[in-house]
C-alpha cells in the first residue's frame, strides 16, 4: 500500500483547497452577476440601479449580500398578490357618494384634478371639513376624546408610538375602547416602534388590543429592512372622523415643553365628512397587507357632508406602479399661476421637482420654500445644501427656520390647493416609504394654512445664493458628498 510523502501531501492539499478557492470565486461572481442584473432589470431609479451594480461588482461578495438583504423590493411583489386577492374598493364604494363637481374650479385646477383622478383609486369628494392642529397640545386632546367617545371602531397607523406619558396615555385609552366593546385596531411600523422601550406593540398586546407590526425586522427567516416603511399617520374613528398628518405618538411633540431637548413643532388636521370613508379603506388595506386578513370596512351608511372642502385621499410606497405622489407634485406646480409654498422637515427633490420649481419661479410664480434651520438629521441638511443653488439661482426664495426642529410638511398653490399628511420631498418619502396625503381644494381652509406658513417665514432667515457659493471648501465638500448618497438617505 503506498503512502503519500510529505511533497505528494503538501501538492494534494494545495490542489484541493485551490479548487475550494476556485469555486468561492466562480460563485462571487456569478452572484455579482445575478445581482447586477437583478438591479439593471428591476430598479426604477437608475441612480439606485448604478449605485447596486457598482457595489455587486467592486465588492462581489459583500455586494450581493447586501443587496439581497435590502435592496430587493419584496414588498412590491406581496402587495400585489394581496391586492390581485382583495375587493379593491370602487370610486363608489370608498366614497358613498358621486364624485364631486369641477364645474367651479379654476380651469387649472380642473386640470390638476384630472392628473389626480388618472393617478389615484379615489374620487375627489365634496362636503368635508378640515381643523389644523398645531403640535401635540392640540391635537392630543381631541384624538384622546375621539377614542374614549368611540362606539363602533378605532383604527389607528402611525410610525413611531412612543411609550412615554404621551404614548402610555394613548394605549391606555385604547384599552379603555376595547373593554367596552369597540373594534380597536392599531398598526405600528415594525422599525418606528423601536424609538421607545419597551415596544408599544407588546404593552397592546398585553392588554388584548389588536395590533400589527409592519415588516418587522428579523433575522429568521431574514427580513431587515431598514426602508420600506409605512410613514402613514392615521386615526380613523367610527367612520366619520379622522386625524391625519406628519405627527407620531409621543412626547417629543409637546413643543409648548421648552424644557425638553427633543421637542419637535409639528401639524396635525381633523378630517371630518366623506373623506373619511376614503381613509378607513386605507387602513383596511394596510390591515390586510400586514395581517393577510381580507375585509371590508363596517359602516357602510353614507358619511354626511360637513364642509365645503373637496378632498381625494392619495396613498404612495413602493408597491405602487407609478411614483403617483411626484406626479401629482408636479402637477400642482405646473398649475401654479401665482404662488407655490413649501414647508418640509427634509428637501431632496427629483429632478422632476427641481426642474417643475425652476420653470414656475421663470414663468413669474412666487415660490418659497421654508426648511428647518437644522434637522435631527444632519446628513440630510448638508444633502439638501449641495442643490439649493439650483433653485437659489433661478429665483425661488428659501428660508431657514429658528429651533426647535419643525416637522410640518406643507404644500399650497395659488392659496387654493393644499396638501397635508406624512410625506416629506425626500427620496425616502418619495420613493422607499408607505406615505398617506389628502389633497384639499378650498380657498377657506388654504387661507388658515398660508396664515401660518406666512407667520413662520416671516421669523425664518432667507437664504441666498452668494451665501451659498461662499461655504468653505470643506463644507462644500461634505455636503457634496452627502448629496451623492442622496437616493438612500
Amino acid at each position: 500500500m503506498h503512502s503519500l510523502t510529505p511533497f505528494t501531501t503538501r501538492v494534494y492539499a494545495g490542489g484541493m483547497w485551490g479548487a475550494v478557492l476556485w469555486s468561492v470565486v466562480a460563485a462571487a461572481v456569478v452572484a455579482a452577476v445575478l445581482a447586477a442584473g437583478h438591479a439593471l432589470l428591476n430598479k426604477r431609479d437608475p441612480r439606485a440601479a448604478l449605485g447596486w451594480i457598482v457595489t455587486a461588482v467592486v465588492f462581489p461578495v459583500l455586494g450581493p449580500t447586501l443587496y439581497f438583504v435590502f435592496g430587493i423590493n419584496r414588498v412590491f411583489t406581496r402587495a400585489k398578490a394581496l391586492h390581485r386577492n382583495s375587493a379593491s374598493p370602487t370610486a363608489e364604494d370608498a366614497s358613498h357618494g358621486p364624485a364631486a363637481s369641477r364645474d367651479f374650479l379654476p380651469t387649472e385646477f380642473a386640470t390638476l384634478a384630472r392628473i389626480s383622478d388618472a393617478v389615484s383609486r379615489w374620487p375627489l369628494v365634496a362636503g368635508n371639513h378640515v381643523d389644523v392642529l398645531h403640535n401635540g397640545e392640540q391635537a392630543y386632546p381631541p384624538m384622546l376624546q375621539a377614542i374614549d367617545e368611540a362606539q363602533q371602531s378605532v383604527y389607528l397607523i402611525t410610525y413611531i408610538f412612543e411609550t412615554n406619558e404621551t404614548g402610555r396615555k394613548f394605549v391606555d385609552a385604547l384599552t379603555r375602547a376595547k373593554d367596552r366593546g369597540v373594534d380597536v385596531r392599531v398598526i405600528v411600523d415594525g422599525v418606528g416602534e423601536n424609538y421607545s422601550w419597551p415596544r408599544v406593540s407588546r404593552l397592546l398586546q398585553a392588554r388584548n388590543v389588536r395590533v400589527a407590526r409592519f415588516i418587522p425586522p428579523r433575522l429568521i427567516p431574514p427580513s431587515l429592512h431598514v426602508n420600506l416603511r409605512t410613514h402613514r399617520k392615521l386615526l380613523v374613528v367610527d367612520g366619520r372622523t379622522a386625524f391625519t398628518g406628519g405627527m407620531n405618538i409621543g412626547d417629543r411633540h409637546l413643543a409648548a415643553r421648552v424644557v425638553n431637548p427633543d421637542r419637535v413643532v409639528d401639524v396635525h388636521f381633523r378630517c371630518s365628512g366623506p373623506v373619511v370613508r376614503q381613509l378607513q379603506h386605507v387602513f383596511f388595506e394596510d390591515w390586510a397587507f400586514v395581517t393577510g386578513e381580507q375585509e371590508l370596512p363596517p359602516n357602510s351608511t353614507p358619511v354626511p357632508e360637513d364642509g365645503t372642502a373637496l378632498c381625494r385621499t392619495i396613498v404612495d410606497g413602493p408597491n405602487e406602479d407609478l411614483d403617483r405622489l411626484t406626479r401629482i407634485i408636479e402637477g400642482a406646480l405646473s398649475a401654479a399661476r401665482r404662488s407655490i409654498r413649501i414647508m418640509t422637515p427634509y428637501f431632496i427633490p427629483p429632478r422632476g421637482l427641481i426642474g417643475a420649481l425652476q420653470a414656475a419661479a421663470l414663468r413669474g410664480v412666487d415660490v418659497r420654500i421654508v426648511l428647518p434651520g437644522k434637522s435631527n438629521l444632519p446628513y440630510v441638511d448638508w444633502a439638501s445644501r449641495n442643490m439649493l443653488w439650483e433653485l437659489l439661482e433661478h429665483g425661488v426664495r428659501i428660508y431657514y427656520q429658528p429651533p426647535p426642529f419643525v416637522h410640518s410638511k406643507l404644500l399650497i398653490v395659488d392659496d387654493h390647493y393644499v396638501e397635508i399628511g406624512s410625506a416629506n420631498i425626500d427620496p425616502r418619502s418619495l420613493r422607499l416609504n408607505f406615505e398617506l396625503i389628502v389633497e384639499i381644494y378650498d380657498r377657506g381652509f388654504a387661507s388658515t394654512v398660508v396664515a401660518h406658513f406666512d407667520e413662520v417665514r416671516g421669523r425664518s432667515r432667507e437664504v441666498s445664493l452668494g451665501q451659498m457659493d461662499s461655504r468653505p471648501l470643506p463644507i462644500r465638500l461634505r455636503d457634496a458628498a452627502a448629496w451623492l448618497f442622496s437616493p438612500y438617505l
